[in-house]
């Protein structure tokens, strides 16, 4: 059932009740659930939070809470899964889902009683109607009057002809609607994309509550961010949502126009919305490290080719800025080359292909140090949750990301960043070794690429989060290199080892780069799914993505032979 009013029909029913909290692994979800955590606290909220990293972590945290709470939260999972049939609840448990995959299980969408789908009120679904995909008509008995029919064999071979002629009918036309059922599901199902932000969702029931504050304004602006930077959303999706936000920063942050800015504190959030240029972490890196770690800047110089860096010397020059300034930390430049670089990069920027250097994007500052662009906080808190430290465990991660969203806890997140930088590193190293190896190929109506086994870093690419931004950034950089103009339409799967013991494999699929900047959306998830069963190969559907999933080494041949085929 579809939800809009999310006050009346979703807090107002769970205010005085005991809730489970599950929440999946994403920056999105992270600030989401910090949201509404903060909204439990204000009005005392009895709740359980438990991390979800895929359906089976879902499984088992409802079988182990199921006894005890009959009110379940749902962030970005359960969507696009028949929550029902997988997870068995009693006829009293309620599931309330915000969930940004799109599309929605039928039957989520049409269950009135136990299933609550949180939207965004503008959103607009297409939906089929409920005739063209359910069947309440009773079937006919066939079993009726058998008795009588026994007893009276003479009838039983004089049956009405005009009986038997209604009874073919109904199975024609009971077969029809079948095929058409089966043909509008897979209609339905064919693409999955992403929708508005779960965190932008419970923002706006926060400030319906009149409970928002600049912290949870910040949380939604870091899981709008998380969007974009993903490419789950294209950028015009961003700049309706980023606007909206704004208007929300504006009502937040005027106490310094109005008032004396000096009764404020110290201490106080202020939020502001200006440019950003799409450099990763060049606050907290160098500015030369930054453009060379940054798929925008790496891929439009070709950074892979001497010529490219070359290139890159002279975009420098002829920015004004001596390479000893380029190459130390950015808080350590001279301040006359900090405060005019940004200029200069977008002038310098047009003549060398950078014309789209930047990006409209939020600060949060508190204090006199501290101050924070939103993509910065996306690259730390996703680096926490995928951190291959030998000591933590997800969940372990997950507790750690979430504080790292805090403002008192700023040690987590400067941690964050430099667990970014080393994946960002990672990530460019392997991208250079796939193009100067030629690993990325075309396999014609997709192109393939493959991590070997004991490359170096390579447990950063275990990780499902970090192996799609891998993928992003390996296929823009191919389409650049690339001579050819059709690899602009072609979409890649990437597979990595993912745990060697057991022989397994992580694939993950992205659509073409055309689509990733315009609109993103892939036909991996019932791709995969069709492939699987039909080679029988040995794969486990984990994820709340469905164009990522675990595959058996072995099998990995005969599936992406079987993939070729159905998608040629």
């Amino acid at each position: 059932m579809l939800i809009s009013d999310l006050r009346k029909e979703f807090y107002d029913v769970i205010l005085h009740k005991h809730v489970l909290l599950m929440v999946a692994f994403d920056v999105d979800a992270l600030c989401a659930c910090k949201i509404l955590i903060s909204l439990f606290q204000c009005d005392s909220v009895h709740y359980t939070l438990v991390p979800v990293s895929g359906q089976q972590d879902l499984e088992r945290a409802f079988l182990e809470h199921s006894e005890q709470i009959k009110h379940v939260v749902l962030i970005n999972c359960g969507a696009n899964i028949n929550l029902l049939d997988v997870l068995q609840p009693e006829d009293d448990v309620t599931f309330f889902v915000c969930d940004s995959h799109r599309p929605i299980d039928l039957v989520n969408v049409y269950n009135d009683t136990q299933v609550k789908l949180l939207l965004d009120s503008t959103e607009q679904l297409t939906i089929p109607s409920y005739e063209d995909i359910f069947n309440d008509e009773e079937s006919d008995s066939d079993d009726s009057g058998n008795e009588s029919e026994s007893s009276q064999p003479d009838k039983r071979r004089r049956l009405d002809e005009e009986s038997i002629v209604r009874k073919l009918e109904k199975k024609r036309a009971r077969r029809l609607w079948e095929e058409s059922r089966q043909k509008i599901i897979f209609q339905y199902e064919e693409f999955s994309f992403y929708s508005t932000s779960a965190a932008y969702v419970i923002y706006q029931l926060a400030w319906k509550l009149s409970k928002d504050s600049n912290d949870l304004l910040w949380w939604s602006i870091i899981g709008l961010t998380d969007q974009l930077l993903s490419k789950k959303i294209d950028r015009e999706k961003y700049f309706l949502d980023a606007s909206e936000l704004n208007r929300h920063v504006s009502r937040h942050n005027r106490l310094g126009q109005e008032e004396d800015a000096t009764q404020q504190s110290v201490n106080a959030m202020k939020i502001t919305f200006n440019p950003e240029l799409q450099l990763a972490l060049y606050r907290h890196w160098s500015l030369f490290d930054s453009i060379c770690h940054s798929s925008y800047t790496a891929c439009n110089l070709r950074l892979w080719t001497a010529r490219g860096f070359k290139k890159l010397h002279e975009f420098l020059a002829d920015m004004g800025m001596p390479l000893t300034q380029c190459k130390q930390k950015f808080t350590a430049m001279d301040i006359a080359y900090r405060e005019t670089f940004c200029d200069s990069l977008q002038n310098s920027g047009k003549k060398y292909g950078l014309d789209q250097i930047t990006v409209p994007s939020f600060y949060a500052q508190f204090g006199y140090k501290n101050k924070f662009c939103a993509f910065d906080a996306v690259h730390a808190a996703s680096a926490l949750l995928e951190s291959i430290e030998k000591d933590k465990v997800g969940d372990a991660n997950f507790l750690e990301a979430l504080d790292a969203l805090s403002r008192v806890h700023l040690d987590k997140l400067e941690c964050g960043l430099e667990i970014s930088k080393r994946q960002h590193k990672a990530i460019v190293s392997q991208i250079r070794t796939l193009l100067d190896m030629n690993h990325v190929v075309s396999a014609g109506p997709f192109l393939y690429a493959y991590i070997q086994e004991g490359t170096l870093d390579v447990k950063f690419f275990s990780k499902a989060n970090c192996l799609a931004l891998l993928a992003r950034f390996t296929l823009e950089a191919f389409v650049k290199m690339s001579k050819s103009k059709k690899v602009k339409n072609l979409p890649l799967v990437m597979v990595a080892p993912l745990n060697f013991e057991q022989g397994t494999s992580l694939v993950v699929g992205v659509p073409p780069l055309m689509e990733l900047e315009n609109s993103p959306r892939s036909l991996f998830g019932r791709a995969f799914e069709q492939t699987a069963e039909k080679t029988g190969s040995r794969v486990l559907h984990d994820s709340f993505d469905p164009s990522i999933f675990a595959l058996k080494t072995e099998d990995r041949s005969k599936f992406f032979d079987a993939l070729v085929s159905l998608l040629s």
